[in-house]
């Protein structure tokens, strides 16, 4: 019942005529995924047939077949569904694996701006200093306008210990050049340090997921959770948290529910299917989740089960927006493609994409509270959960 985002299709194009070139198969093949499984059937309201046999004297190369199928994807608007040349598949999987090379930051367009969705915790994109929803306006001096989101990651990533400067727009202040070097960063998902240090109530546990791509971060929230059984009720964070794998957003959501629906798929042919819970859970202690800008994807599939369920108080700000589902698909000559092949819906059967979840209790910070380096959306969290601590029944 429960699926993850990625899934590999190890397609050899048999059948097809000999003299076929091993590039212009590659093309073809992700022409016939996409008319297979794409989300949309219209194809962005388009022949898609226009495209199958249009660059077939054109391909000579791999790089011209990587340009062929970007450009033909491009024309689907939709800046999820991408090729991967064998380098960005590569760097893609490692993620998975929890290891990868770069500054360590999440990206996205939204209304046409090239946007930070997050910056993963202790890389050099956060240690920087960039933010969630920043506006990157330039990459080594060259506008990002009119970029796709994985041209903007190839320009981004590069050789470890060699610097690239980001042109950046955030509300309120100057635009501002930021110089950052790239690193070989293992990801870790999990942490309950808490942010600016603020002390929370002994009866608290905090922790912080702050992405659910690696294969680990089930495994270290379990840890962190089991480290905590002494702890009344929990706060969550979920800030700056860009999502990952489908699979870990309901396994983390299983924990905390009995029965209940997650979340419900729905496909390019209409079809629905609901993943529920289990009849037991790990966990059934207070709970409160944080919430920003920067939470995306499997981050809302999680808060929004716990929001739409009555399981959880969200604090902070609106998500991101993203209610859509990739597959990755592995292609010949290493190379990969991710499809959007399903949008998703919260239990109540809310579509959230580009509109977010808003949060039970909205907290905003302020200039004041920035410069005082003032967390108050988890002194927020930490009143609401220590009330429902107070109220919370004895065994």
């Amino acid at each position: 019942m429960k699926k993850s985002i990625i899934t590999f299709s190890l397609l050899l194009g048999m059948g097809l005529p000999a003299f076929s070139s091993q590039e212009t198969l590659l093309y073809d093949q992700v022409w016939k995924l996409i008319n297979s499984k794409y989300v949309d059937q219209t194809n962005n309201h388009q022949n898609w047939y226009k495209w199958r046999k249009k660059y077939d004297s054109q391909i000579k190369t791999p790089e011209d077949a990587y340009v062929a199928i970007s450009t033909m994807l491009a024309s689907l608007n939709d800046p999820y569904t991408k090729f991967l040349n064998p380098k960005e598949f590569k760097e893609e999987t490692n993620s998975i694996k929890g290891s990868l090379k770069g500054i360590g930051v999440q990206i996205g367009v939204k209304d046409g701006k090239l946007l930070i969705i997050a910056p993963m915790e202790g890389t050099p994109g956060e240690k920087a200093g960039l933010k969630a929803e920043d506006e990157i306006l330039e990459i080594d001096g060259v506008s990002t306008k009119g970029i796709t989101v994985d041209k903007a990651a190839d320009k981004i990533r590069g050789e470890e210990g060699t610097i690239v400067k980001l042109l950046i727009k955030r509300n309120g202040e100057p635009n501002k050049l930021y110089e950052v070097k790239r690193a070989k960063i293992d990801i870790k998902s999990v942490s309950t340090k808490n942010p600016t240090n603020y002390k929370l109530d002994n009866r608290i546990g905090y922790i912080r997921l702050s992405s659910f791509m690696s294969q680990n971060a089930i495994e270290e929230f379990k840890a962190a959770l089991n480290g905590y059984s002494d702890k009344k009720g929990y706060i969550i964070d979920l800030r700056s948290n860009p999502g990952g794998l489908f699979a870990n957003a309901a396994i983390l959501s299983d924990m905390f529910l009995s029965g209940n629906v997650i979340v419900s798929t729905v496909d390019r042919d209409g079809y629905k299917d609901t993943t529920k819970a289990a009849k037991s859970y790990v966990c059934d202690k207070p709970l409160v989740i944080l919430i920003d800008g920067g939470s995306a994807s499997a981050s809302e599939i999680f808060s929004g089960a716990m929001k739409d369920n009555g399981r959880a108080l969200i604090v902070g700000e609106k998500s991101f927006g993203k209610g859509l589902v990739q597959e990755v698909n592995k292609l010949p000559m290493g190379a990969g493609c991710n499809i959007t092949v399903q949008k998703y819906l919260t239990p109540s059967g809310t579509d959230i994409n580009k509109k977010g979840i808003m949060p039970d209790v909205v907290v905003k910070f302020t200039p004041e509270d920035v410069k005082a380096n003032k967390d108050v959306q988890l002194i927020k969290a930490e009143n609401l959960l220590l009330k429902m601590i107070a109220y919370t029944p004895k065994p």
